[in-house]
């Protein structure tokens, strides 16, 4: 049973490039209804915990390293089947694939640099929705 939210975060990069409104717009231009936004910034070690499914991956140090870098906007987004229709709007992890007209498309730089996050999975979009915002924080 698919669920009705997912989680995103856009990246250090797209927000240091000036990239965060236009995002926010084109999510909201999406049909995604926001249910939470947060402006922060990650520690190395919350970055290290958020992505610790990584953690014996290769790319995991520089992963959390560039998370913590500068600052990040976080959001709960709703939809129906929300994870795959968010999903299927920012596009390939590799914005070099990503179809034309993505976020990841229009504002990524490369595999890490891509512009932003997106949940995986229905469980992984209420794992990492509480990991950012506790149940007051949402509308």
């Amino acid at each position: 049973m698919s669920g009705n939210i997912t989680f995103t975060m856009i990246k250090p990069k797209a927000i240091a490039k000036g990239y965060m409104g236009k995002i926010i717009d084109q999510i909201i231009t999406g049909g995604f209804t926001i249910k939470a936004l947060k402006y922060t910034c990650l520690s190395k070690e919350e970055a290290m915990e958020f992505y610790a499914v990584h953690k014996e991956r290769p790319f995991y140090n520089d992963l959390t390293g560039f998370m913590s870098s500068g600052p990040i906007v976080a959001a709960i987004l709703e939809k129906e089947n929300a994870v795959q229709a968010y999903r299927d709007y920012i596009g390939a992890t590799n914005p070099s694939d990503a179809e034309e007209g993505t976020i990841r498309k229009l504002y990524g730089t490369d595999i890490q640099a891509n512009a932003v996050h997106g949940s995986d999975s229905d469980e992984n979009a209420v794992i990492e929705s509480s990991f950012y915002f506790s149940e007051r924080e949402r509308v």
